[in-house]
């Protein structure tokens, strides 16, 4: 019984480290690190204070804790303090998704909150 439960442990150990993609700030350095790497990568656009935004949040969280998506890099970029950033990739507002596979970017939406229709956009890069 203890081995069983032992097993039983250590499974989940397993499957929840290969799930585990925290959502990170964006940086150009950890953009440009996903890319070279040839990572399927999530670039999430985001205000605090849009309720668009809030209202893709919570898929975006369920996506990182996805073993489907769990190679995708999903970076945030504050759409307030980070317009370089946000300019450089050729957005024009928050709520914008962008997906690349490595260098090549597979998809996009603005003003996105349709769950399935998020999840579609960013398996676009695991393909």
């Amino acid at each position: 019984m203890k081995m069983i439960f032992g097993l039983a442990l250590v499974a989940m150990a397993a499957a929840s480290a290969a799930v585990a993609q925290p959502i990170r700030p964006y940086t150009p350095a950890a953009f440009a690190a996903a890319q070279n790497a040839g990572s399927p990568i999530l670039v999430d656009i985001h205000a605090d204070w849009c309720p668009t935004c809030r209202k893709q949040a919570p898929t975006i969280d369920a996506l990182s804790r996805d073993a489907a998506y769990g190679k995708v890099v999903i970076l945030k970029i504050d759409f307030d303090t980070q317009a370089a950033d946000w300019k450089a990739l050729g957005a024009q507002k928050q709520s914008t998704l962008i997906v690349f596979k490595g260098k090549q970017e597979t998809g996009r939406g603005v003003g996105t909150t349709d769950p399935q229709a998020i999840r579609t956009l960013v398996a676009s890069a695991l393909r």
